[in-house]
């Protein structure tokens, strides 16, 4: 491969030769775009359900003049928990988590807008449980980030610019039958969240950072982050 060049697959129940910008749900992990991997695999796990085969569409992504933010290698797991609460739906369960949502969103929330591509974890409903779980001060970030390591959920790879779209090419598409993918999808999702009850059983460490600790100030270079 080379370096100007990625190559993503979007699962689907359908062949998508042309993506459209502008187009799909707005309240989505990053907001409005294009979500992709860089695993055929987990393409192919996300294109199907318990009955429906779907395709992995791929496609390279020409990334030359490209602002992309890596959440993983650019910013720690509160930015992308703030990103979470501005475009997604969280169960706030009391007062300390509803005052969490507003301070994160504050002090963590990075500009996506102002990038064409976003990669970083994927809140399926395994790691969207553990979000919630942080927010509502149920788990520390030390769970959280061991937790979002569990199941091998993988990362995605989001386009939200119109210039990002025009650099996209499509290269083909490849079926994803239900009878093999949609078991491969529930393994994965299985071991996730068995590791989720687990940290919600682990025993605390005496330096464990909870939201509420967070909402009392804390630099945002601490390794615990």
């Amino acid at each position: 491969m080379k370096n100007s060049e990625l190559i993503i697959y979007h699962g689907s129940i359908s062949i998508i030769e042309k993506p459209q910008y502008g187009i799909g749900k707005p309240y989505n992990d990053y907001g409005l775009g294009f979500y992709c991997t860089e695993s055929l695999d987990l393409a192919k796990e996300w294109a199907v359900d318990k009955t429906h085969d779907g395709y992995a569409n791929k496609y390279s992504l020409n990334i030359n003049g490209l602002k992309i933010l890596n959440l993983s290698k650019e910013g720690n797991v509160l930015n992308w928990i703030a990103i979470l609460l501005k475009n997604r739906t969280f169960n706030l369960k009391n007062d300390i988590a509803k005052a969490g949502k507003e301070y994160l969103i504050k002090h963590f929330l990075l500009p996506i807008e102002e990038y064409d591509v976003v990669i970083g974890y994927r809140a399926d409903d395994s790691y969207f449980a553990y979000a919630d779980a942080f927010v509502n001060n149920a788990i520390s970030v030390r769970s959280l980030k061991e937790a979002l390591k569990l199941g091998n959920l993988g990362e995605q790879v989001v386009l939200i610019s119109e210039k990002a779209f025009s650099q996209l090419s499509y290269l083909g598409s490849e079926k994803a039958e239900s009878f093999i993918y949609y078991p491969l999808r529930e393994m994965r999702n299985n071991t996730a969240r068995e590791g989720y009850i687990k940290c919600r059983t682990a025993v605390f460490k005496e330096d464990d950072l909870f939201l509420n600790d967070i909402m009392k100030g804390i630099d945002k270079n601490d390794p615990r982050l």
